[in-house]
């Protein structure tokens, strides 16, 4: 069973920054995605960023320029670079990833990020 484990959520000042971690149980070289999506009560869950096995990123428009998606493949785990945070990046985050061999999506438990104004 695929595990993803967020850290590194908590409360920041507007214009501040943080770094999340997802570390997964296993390789990322078995999923051929992973990234980082966001969700606020009432609204559905939103991309953020992702990261193909090939390197490719992606971001949501509103994400580019501010946050960042990289990845440790020595040490399985994934991350979310966040600058120039704002109150509408208030959200739980969540890591997912999909396997290659099976297109299974996994999901992490989630990390809450409160930015305060």
């Amino acid at each position: 069973q695929v595990q993803l484990v967020e850290s590194g959520g908590g409360l920041v000042q507007a214009g501040g920054s943080l770094r999340l971690s997802c570390a997964a149980s296993e390789s990322i070289f078995g999923f051929d995605v992973m990234g980082w999506y966001r969700q606020v009560p009432g609204k559905q869950r939103e991309l953020v960023a992702s990261i193909s096995s090939g390197g490719s990123t992606n971001y949501a428009d509103s994400m580019k320029g501010r946050f960042t998606i990289s990845r440790s493949i020595a040490l399985n785990n994934v991350y979310l670079q966040m600058n120039s945070l704002g109150p509408e990046d208030t959200a739980v985050y969540y890591c997912n990833a999909r396997a290659l061999a099976t297109a299974i999506v996994y999901w992490g438990q989630g990390t809450q990020v409160t930015v305060s104004s």
